[in-house]
C-alpha cells in the first residue's frame, strides 16, 4: 500500500454525489496504489471456476459520508486492474467500478505465508506492451495497527463509493478484521502514469510517497451495493 499526497483539486471532479473528501489527522489528501491477491473468491457465496485466485492493483482516494451511526469512512477507486476480462465485466456491472483487464503477475518473498524481513512484494501488469510495477521491501516484524495512526487511516475505510451515470452513487460496505502491517522501504511505482491513470495524477504519483507498508490481509466480505 503506497500512498502519495495529492492536491484536492485533482480529486474533486471525481468525488461521487453525496460524499466528501476525507483526510487523516495531518490534513493531507492522499491517493494510494494498492496491490493485493484475492484467494478463494466467491460471488454470492458460490466459487466461480478459474476465477477464484487472482491479483488486483487499484488507485484509490479517501472520502466520507454522514450515516445514521456517524461518519462512514470510505474509498473511491480511480481504476482497478484485474487479469481476466470476465472479472472486470462482473465488477463493472455489479458495483459500477472502473475495472479493466490486463495481464498480471506477482512476486512475494514469503515464509509460512508471511513476508520475510527484507523480502520483496511486487505486483505487475502489462499495458500497451510494457510491464508496470508497484513494489516494496518489508522491514522488521508485523505489528497491529495503532488507533489514530496513518496506517489505520489508509487500511480502515470500510465503505466503497462509486459514481454512476446520471449523477447517482452506489454505496457498499467492506468488512474485515484489523490487519497487521510491516513497514516498507524502497517503495516504487513504475508506470506511465499519464497513460494508465490520466495526466491529472502525474505530479502526485511522481513524488516521493508519504508512506509505504505491507498488510497481512484477511478474509473480506463485500456487501451488496445500495443506491444513495
Amino acid at each position: 500500500m503506497v500512498s502519495h499526497e495529492v492536491d484536492p483539486d485533482v480529486l474533486r471532479p471525481l468525488v461521487p454525489h453525496g460524499v466528501e473528501l476525507d483526510t487523516g489527522d495531518d490534513g493531507r489528501h492522499l491517493v494510494s496504489v494498492v496491490g493485493f491477491r484475492f484467494l478463494d473468491t466467491r460471488l454470492l457465496g458460490v466459487p466461480v471456476p478459474l476465477h477464484r485466485d487472482f491479483d488486483e492493483i487499484n488507485l484509490r482516494f479517501y472520502v466520507r459520508r454522514k450515516g445514521p451511526e456517524g461518519w462512514r469512512r470510505g474509498v473511491v477507486f480511480v481504476q482497478e486492474i484485474v487479469p481476466r476480462p470476465a472479472l472486470a465485466v462482473v465488477a463493472r456491472l455489479a458495483y459500477g467500478e472502473n475495472y479493466v483487464a490486463r495481464p498480471m503477475r506477482n512476486r512475494a518473498d514469503l515464509h509460512d505465508g508471511e513476508p520475510v524481513p527484507g523480502g520483496l512484494v511486487e505486483y505487475s501488469w502489462r499495458d500497451a506492451g510494457t510491464w508496470n510495477h508497484v513494489r516494496a521491501t518489508t522491514e522488521g516484524s508485523p505489528r497491529p495497527l495503532t488507533e489514530g495512526s496513518h496506517e489505520q487511516f489508509v487500511t480502515e475505510h470500510y465503505w466503497g463509493y462509486a459514481a454512476q451515470r446520471g449523477g447517482g452513487t452506489l454505496e457498499y460496505r467492506v468488512e474485515h478484521p484489523s490487519w497487521q502491517v510491516w513497514q516498507a522501504r524502497d517503495a516504487a511505482l513504475e508506470c506511465d502514469v499519464a497513460h494508465v491513470y490520466g495526466p491529472r495524477f502525474t505530479e502526485a504519483l511522481a513524488a516521493r510517497p508519504v508512506s509505504a507498508f505491507v498488510a497481512d490481509g484477511s478474509a473480506v466480505t463485500v456487501r451488496r451495493p445500495t443506491h444513495l
